[in-house]
């Protein structure tokens, strides 16, 4: 083979290979990229809230609304706090516990947690907080007003009443001078003091105790009319 001949063949071989490179290349795609998404684990802003104040004065966490035993402290009670044992006399307090559960006694420029306590335990938070802060010597006495709740429809004597420890449906409507003779004993209803509703079978409840839902201060029965 003569010089010429290599020659035309080296050249027909490198046209050869940069005509494969473009086309191998050509064939390419790039790849998409898909953008970050947004966060969404970013924290809401949190504002000033009352400090909670627990038995011993320390912080607390508020009691949960399920907490619902009749020795507590519930939203709507009303109190008076008194003292005795002050260098100038003061004059009871008396409040009505909100719906966040708190209260604002005098001189503390600060809301306390009084719900899901019980009685001692906000007394007991109260003097520790007063005494030795505001008086050298000082007795605080916290006591919780009468309560009542509400009986109405198919009862004898329906109406409001007063609240005794440890009410239950069918304790309330026997203080109401029990069911009369249209009443439908199985849906009677039950409206709490913060306005969630529930049902009770009291023919059942008769059988079985346990089927016996607690009563509450601000709570509201109603027995309504049988139609059969």
């Amino acid at each position: 083979m003569n010089s010429s001949l290599k020659i035309s063949l080296r050249c027909f071989l490198s046209a050869l290979a940069s005509l494969t490179f473009t086309l191998l290349a050509g064939c390419g795609t790039t790849p998409y990229a898909f953008p970050d998404a947004a966060g969404t684990n970013a924290a809401p802003a949190i504002g000033p809230a009352p400090i909670p104040v627990s038995a011993a004065g320390g912080q607390t966490n508020q009691a949960s609304p399920a907490n619902l035993s009749p020795d507590l402290l519930r939203t709507g009670d009303r109190i008076t706090i008194t003292f005795a044992g002050t260098p100038t006399p003061l004059e009871k307090h008396e409040e009505q516990i909100r719906e966040d559960g708190f209260i604002y006694p005098p001189l503390l420029g600060q809301a306390i947690l009084a719900a899901g306590k019980t009685i001692g335990q906000l007394q007991d938070a109260l003097q520790k907080l007063y005494v030795p802060a505001y008086f050298k010597n000082a007795t605080v006495t916290v006591k919780r007003q009468e309560s009542y709740y509400f009986v109405g429809g198919r009862v004898k004597n329906g109406g409001q009443k007063p609240y005794l420890s440890e009410m239950t449906v069918l304790k309330a409507i026997q203080a109401a001078g029990d069911f009369d003779e249209y009443a439908n004993r199985k849906n009677v209803q039950i409206i709490r003091a913060d306005g969630r509703k529930e049902t009770e079978n009291c023919a059942k409840a008769l059988k079985n105790p346990k089927l016996d839902k607690p009563i509450y201060p601000g709570d509201q029965i109603s027995v309504p009319q049988r139609w059969y």
